[in-house]
């Protein structure tokens, strides 16, 4: 039940960003929320050692193009479209590149996985196209996860070297923050930050559910098996699209349905 919340969590702030007047300015906002987060229990723990740096500042610059592509994706698409294409395919690009790249042995039923999960996405993907929606939301929704496999696969090798995950993960986060706000108020300019107490109070929010799905997910990894509390976060996607469905009206059909279902089951076959 405690990961299940940190699946509704996980969606709720996608949720957040999406609706916001402004979805980079509540990025921004996002984004510096986590510095203090990160801080807090970085320097609760012993300093990286000097091998570790480079992984947190790689991985930071990663969560840059993944936070940058979600943004753009959900300027053109609604959320029940976009948080399963985002959220489904990076499982898939892990596995493909592990496989190639880091040797990892890939079982016959992660194999199956990744065909379904092709399938769903392919499926979800193509509504786009017959339901008339906007096509440049497929890159942005497609980059984003291709960003969220980089920075997967850069956090695990990253938690290796550093020995310790948890702390790891708090300068990451204070990295990602600090890069995020720094490059994007420098190209957008101050004016991208909204000003009304409404969407600071709504991205500060985003940030701590942002951290919440996280530190419940690390909390249940020392109670349950890890494959099974990585499957179970998956039902975020399920909640994605109950949020973009029953709370922003977005259209439901019944292909969009069965693409995330089909999404879902092949996100769980390759997680167990």
């Amino acid at each position: 039940m405690a990961v299940i919340g940190a699946a509704f969590l996980h969606a709720l702030w996608n949720a957040l960003i999406k609706v916001g007047s402004s979805k980079v300015g509540g990025m921004v906002i996002l984004s510096i929320t986590e510095i203090p987060i990160g801080l807090a229990i970085g320097l609760a723990s012993p300093i990286p050692a000097p091998e570790v740096w480079p992984w947190v500042i790689a991985a930071g610059c990663t969560h840059f193009f993944y936070k940058s592509f979600l943004v753009f994706a959900y300027e053109r698409g609604d959320l029940s479209r976009v948080y399963p294409i985002a959220r489904g395919a990076a499982p898939m690009v892990v596995a493909l590149v592990g496989f190639f790249a880091l040797s990892d042995a890939i079982t016959g039923h992660e194999y199956l996985g990744i065909a379904v999960l092709g399938c769903g996405i392919f499926l979800m993907a193509r509504g786009v196209f017959s339901q008339a929606e906007d096509r440049r939301l497929l890159p942005f929704a497609l980059g984003s996860a291709c960003a969220t496999a980089t920075y997967t696969i850069i956090d695990g090798l990253g938690a290796r070297v550093s020995g310790d995950a948890v702390a790891y993960v708090a300068w990451v986060f204070v990295a990602d923050g600090v890069i995020f706000t720094t490059v994007t108020l420098l190209w957008k300019g101050m004016g991208v930050l909204p000003h009304d107490r409404k969407s600071w109070g709504m991205a500060t929010f985003a940030s701590a559910a942002s951290y919440g799905s996280y530190a419940i997910a690390i909390w249940a990894m020392t109670f349950a098996p890890l494959a099974v509390v990585a499957a179970l976060r998956e039902t975020s996607i399920l909640f994605a699209v109950l949020i973009g469905w029953l709370v922003f009206g977005e259209r439901m059909t019944r292909e969009k349905a069965v693409a995330a279902l089909v999404i879902v089951a092949g996100v769980l076959l390759t997680r167990l």
